[in-house]
């Protein structure tokens, strides 16, 4: 087990460099029509069998809060790049579906936003830092109490 002070300093860098990094993707994120949040959201949907996924998996996986994440699936869903519906097993819940117009806008943008991402990245770390970087961030992911959620966001 690492000492206190390694392991705060180990978090302490890592929240700094993950802020810094959002901070910078955001800025530089391509207008076309979906904010940097409706992204993360249609992000996990296309990594869903069917694009598709119960609203309240979806509130765990993505990084805004639930009523927030409500709300913004309402308005995608308005402009047609989702759908929402009630789920047919549990009739208290909620079904939301990326719709093919909605992954079409998705894809035009995640070519972009990956475009971003790799330079962000890439010019920071050599090919065998990002692995071991992802490989050290699933570990810490899979140690924590959300270690049922995905990994791998973009």
């Amino acid at each position: 087990m690492s000492d206190r002070a390694a392991a705060v300093g180990a978090w302490e860098s890592l929240f700094r460099a993950q802020v810094a990094i959002m901070r910078s993707l955001a800025a530089d994120f391509p207008a076309q029509g979906i904010s940097f949040n409706e992204y993360d959201v249609m992000f996990t949907l296309s990594r869903e069998p069917d694009r598709s996924i119960r609203l309240r998996e979806l509130n765990e996986q993505v990084l805004l809060t639930q009523p927030s994440v409500s709300r913004l699936v309402d308005r995608l869903a308005a402009r047609g790049y989702l759908h929402k519906h009630t789920d047919p097993t549990d009739g208290r819940g909620a079904i939301v579906e990326l719709t093919n117009e909605g992954y079409e806008v998705f894809r035009r943008v995640a070519i972009q936003h990956m475009d971003t991402i790799t330079g962000r990245m890439g010019d920071a770390l050599s090919n065998p830092e990002l692995a071991e970087l992802t490989a050290l961030c699933d570990r810490l992911r899979a140690g924590s109490p959300c270690a049922d959620q995905k990994p791998e966001r973009a």
